[in-house]
């Protein structure tokens, strides 16, 4: 089975996406930490998720965190993530735990993870990322993959990236997001698998293939762009790629402002037409992306066992009056993207597809 770990603060509308795309495109089981279970809309998703027979909802209020609740999202996101994989240590059924945001959905070919040599302890999905109109009628299906340098040369020459760059290219991470086996010894942060001394795990330690990758919904509106944006500013400090640091700067500058909110959301859409409205007829004309509906996906998520179930709710119940920071992981080298590391694994991906 595959579970994934998440640390949510999001509508019930969004949430409700976040599930049902998940478990139709490969994932059996959800565990979802509610990031703020105070919060009357949270509640709200609480009663959902508990109701639903593939998802185990926590929320972490004060008693869950035993009065010692780190005040970075990132943090939190870590302790959970290596929260669940320790609790599936023990449990046969738990084949991969996968960290993956609100906004994130695991798109994970049945085959491919069928071939992953049972000595790997790893594996990694490559982003794709949705793209952002101003006016988003719907959730959309098109997506931007990681570019090889040549491509990026042209939309640079074209006008549509300042720097010819896969973190010109995507709004957010181009990182991707990795899954461990629980008994393999191995932890999670925010998008790696690492060892228990923090060093990250690379090809060919990690499994990697065309088939296994995470659809970002990163900012698919403005609309979306602005809620996302100052619900980050308020969940407190986090770490991002440097050079999406000064727009959370600038946001946050303007989101504290406190101006009337007509006044507000004219200023927080001209950032996001200036930082993340992308030119999706050019990119389309272009054959530069992909379309994918994971509502479409023909996944059946497998039922928890009994003995499954019961190894889970009594690990909750143990690791609720414990503390919870021995269970933060970071890895030994800086959290971004280099571009040449990026390239390289493309390469690779690209080489394994076409043999």
């Amino acid at each position: 089975m595959l579970f994934t770990a998440s640390t949510v603060k999001d509508s019930p509308e969004n949430t409700r996406f976040f599930v049902a795309a998940n478990l139709a495109s490969g994932v059996d089981h959800m565990v979802v930490f509610l990031d703020d279970p105070r919060d009357p809309v949270q509640q709200d998703v609480a009663a959902e998720l508990a109701a639903h027979p593939h998802v185990t909802c926590i929320p972490t209020d004060r008693a869950w965190w035993q009065g010692d609740r780190p005040n970075r999202l990132n943090v939190r996101q870590r302790i959970n993530a290596n929260l669940v994989v320790a609790l599936l240590a023990d449990v046969p059924d738990a084949q991969w735990v996968v960290h993956v945001d609100g906004d994130e959905v695991v798109h994970a070919d049945a085959d491919a993870l069928a071939s992953v040599p049972p000595d790997t302890g790893a594996l990694w999905l490559s982003p794709l990322e949705a793209v952002s109109t101003l006016e988003a009628p719907q959730r959309p299906t098109l997506f931007k993959r990681l570019l090889e340098a040549e491509d990026l040369q042209l939309l640079t020459v074209l006008g549509v990236l300042d720097a010819p760059t896969n973190q010109a290219y995507f709004h957010g991470h181009v990182l991707g997001k990795s899954g461990v086996r629980p008994r393999a010894g191995l932890h999670l942060t925010l998008h790696d698998s690492v060892h228990p001394d923090g060093r990250r795990l690379r090809s060919p330690e990690r499994f990697e293939h065309p088939g296994l990758s995470v659809l970002h919904y990163d900012a698919v509106s403005g609309q979306e762009f602005i809620r996302k944006w100052t619900a980050m500013v308020a969940a407190g400090p986090t770490s991002l790629r440097p050079d999406r640091a000064p727009v959370a700067m600038a946001l946050r500058s303007l989101v504290g402002k406190g101006l009337d909110p007509a006044v507000a959301e004219t200023y927080l859409r001209a950032v996001y037409e200036r930082t993340t409205q992308d030119a999706v007829e050019t990119l389309a004309d272009l054959r530069l992306l992909e379309q994918v509906d994971p509502t479409l996906g023909t996944h059946r998520p497998a039922e928890l066992s009994a003995a499954t179930r019961s190894a889970l709710e009594q690990g909750l119940d143990r690791l609720r009056e414990e503390p919870k920071r021995p269970f933060h992981i970071n890895h030994s080298e800086p959290e971004a993207a280099e571009e040449a590391g990026t390239l390289d694994r493309l390469r690779r991906r690209i080489g394994r597809s076409q043999a």
